[in-house]
């Protein structure tokens, strides 16, 4: 039952999309909330430096602006006080004490289910790409120590390498152009709603993962294609959503 409801997912999908077919190669995954549980403290780090400099951002507010680039997040609670864009200094002394703030906190541990999750697909010989809109130095550096032999820099796209940033499109589309794959031919897993908007902006088929305070109809009003309320929950389903979307 649950494997036509996925089938159902991709004929939508491809109506949308006008994609002849799936043909699965690469799964281009978001990195903190999903292969990192470190939302919570990047929301706690947002709020601290934000209140710090007058500026208002909630907890709660900074889980809606997650994939954003640090710049563009300050700018838009800047814009929202001051009706104009904060300057280039001080948008850079902002976003190093928010990552100073964020290194205080203990490390992040790996989100339960992502390391299964990434030993599956690399076990179907598909290339994993990093796509994030973060430039945290810390997780980046973590990342091959906490996923072994998964994200060379070949096949990552962070902060660093994009001009616009999610819900742009611009970084899954860089993410494809790595790893050598069509839209077709991808999968993107995303937990937070504007990156599921760049997903589907890019025309890939776009898994969401809940696992965050966020009521999942916000990920699902975002275009998501499938939805799992963990990603412990995708990685249990894994051979099934596989099966549909291998061609």
């Amino acid at each position: 039952m649950q494997e036509i409801l996925f089938e159902e997912a991709v004929a939508r999908y491809l109506s949308q999309s006008h994609h002849p077919d799936v043909r699965l190669r690469a799964v281009l995954f978001d990195m903190d909330g999903v292969l990192f549980n470190s939302m919570p403290y990047h929301a706690d780090a947002w709020h601290t430096v934000m209140e710090r400099h007058g500026l208002h951002l909630s907890r709660e507010e900074a889980f809606l602006h997650e994939g954003r680039t640090g710049a563009a997040t300050i700018n838009i609670v800047y814009r929202r006080q001051y009706g104009r864009d904060a300057d280039p200094e001080l948008v850079k002394q902002i976003y190093a004490e928010k990552s100073a703030e964020f290194a205080r906190h203990p490390e992040p541990e790996r989100m339960k289910g992502a390391p299964e999750l990434i030993q599956k697909v690399k076990e179907c010989g598909l290339i994993p790409v990093l796509v994030t809109g973060s430039g945290q130095t810390t997780l980046l550096d973590r990342l091959a120590h906490s996923y072994p032999d998964t994200f060379d820099r070949a096949h990552m796209v962070t902060a660093f390498d994009v001009k616009y940033g999610k819900p742009n499109p611009e970084p899954y589309l860089m993410g494809l152009a790595k790893a050598g794959v069509t839209a077709r031919e991808a999968l993107v897993v995303e937990n937070a709603p504007i990156g599921v908007q760049a997903g589907v902006a890019a025309g890939i088929f776009t898994v969401a993962v809940n696992t965050g305070p966020l009521d999942g109809q916000v990920l699902l009003d975002a275009g998501a294609n499938l939805l799992f309320p963990s990603m412990q929950a995708f990685s249990d389903r894994w051979e099934q959503v596989y099966r549909v979307l291998k061609g």
